[in-house]
């Protein structure tokens, strides 16, 4: 008789395609390098602390913390009304003030200034003890964070805010647990991995080797290098063209130098985090195919009931329309709509584009609020 796990892994392999499977590395291997990536986010953290130095730091809004556990944080910067409450479930790659950058190019700032009640949900690095953090875990840690908000009775329900990694673990809470939301806005946030349709995806599932350790923390260095490698246009030769461009600009070349600064603040991510997104996501693309299991459900695109914005940047290579076009095509017009940028100077990687970008504060930002009020 067939098991499940049989079955499973059966099926897995029939979606990758062959060039899709990346040699295995023996263990030893596997820990020599990542003793040598720890020791890089140590230099990369020092570089990035010598350009704070020089005035390209964050200048991060005030705010309280009112809830924590060991592998996250709950931040809330409150609010001067009462008003929708909105949770930013952060990236667990590098640190969340690139939501909050700058007054003038911060997400937090932004909200705040529409009335919005706004909470940041933030990943702490990942330790020995936290390595063992998945999917499941975050997914409990954001509902977690939405029973802490207490708007009081009768007010709608909080809206989740993600970017890339952040959008994509919101959707997945966000499909296991739609009535707990008012909505979710995904910015550059993919969810669908098929081959062929996105080449950064397609490199990236054949960089990384099979299988990714998860018993000790992921060196952030090794994510940013893998990346590079998929992409080098986007994470290298862009930033450099971007730099030029923006040497004209004093405003431009300060935004970039900020991000530059943040780049470089690795931080460790739980290995258990780190193998089901590139094993369960982007090789096996199993939300897209509706059998991804998170908690003891198994959810897919058409778990997504709450309201759904996702925000595209055209320029982008990270998370391209076909990463998120084929949720619309699921759920329809009515539950999910598509918001897209063009992208613009000054913000060093178009990934990040819509979070800093003064064009995106500008023009793209008060479309986002006046969803999230409508939502």
């Amino acid at each position: 008789m067939t098991s499940k796990a049989q079955v499973a892994r059966s099926t897995a392999t029939e979606q990758r395609r062959p060039d899709d499977r990346a040699s295995a590395v023996p263990p030893f291997a596997v820990t020599v390098r990542h003793m040598q990536f720890s020791m890089v986010d140590v230099f990369r953290r020092m570089q990035g602390d010598a350009l704070a130095a020089l005035g390209y730091g964050p200048v991060e809004t005030p705010y309280r913390v009112i809830a924590s556990d060991a592998f996250w944080r709950l931040r809330d910067y409150g609010s001067d009304h009462q008003s929708r409450s909105v949770l930013i479930v952060a990236a667990p790659i590098k640190r969340p003030y690139v939501w909050d950058l700058a007054p003038d190019v911060s997400v937090v700032s932004r909200c705040l200034g529409a009335g919005l009640h706004v909470y940041l949900l933030e990943w702490l690095p990942a330790s020995q003890q936290t390595c063992g953090v998945g999917t499941a875990e975050c997914s409990d840690a954001i509902a977690t964070a939405l029973r802490s908000i207490d708007d009081g009775a009768g007010n709608p329900k909080p809206v989740l805010l993600g970017h890339s990694l952040g959008g994509t673990l919101a959707a997945l809470h966000a499909a296991c647990a739609p009535s707990s939301i008012g909505g979710l806005v995904l910015l550059g946030s993919p969810l669908c991995f098929r081959p062929d349709e996105s080449a950064f995806r397609d490199a990236l599932v054949t960089l990384v080797p099979l299988p990714v350790a998860d018993s000790a923390p992921y060196p952030g260095s090794i994510l940013s290098h893998m990346s590079a490698l998929a992409s080098p246009y986007t994470f290298v030769w862009s930033r450099w063209m971007d730099a030029a461009r923006s040497a004209a600009d004093r405003r431009a070349m300060d935004i970039h130098a900020r991000i530059e600064r943040w780049a470089l603040d690795e931080v460790a991510l739980p290995g258990k985090l780190v193998s089901e997104i590139v094993e369960w996501l982007y090789r096996e693309n199993r939300f897209g195919r509706g059998v991804l299991e998170v908690g003891g459900q198994t959810i897919g695109p058409k778990n997504l009931a709450a309201p759904t914005l996702a925000v595209v940047n055209t320029a982008d290579t990270v998370a391209p329309i076909h990463s998120v076009s084929p949720i619309g095509e699921a759920l329809g017009s009515e539950k999910f709509a598509i918001l897209e940028y063009p992208g613009e100077t000054g913000v060093a990687l178009q990934h990040l584009g819509i979070l800093v970008g003064r064009e995106a504060h500008a023009q793209v930002w008060p479309k986002i609020i006046d969803w999230i009020n409508a939502a």
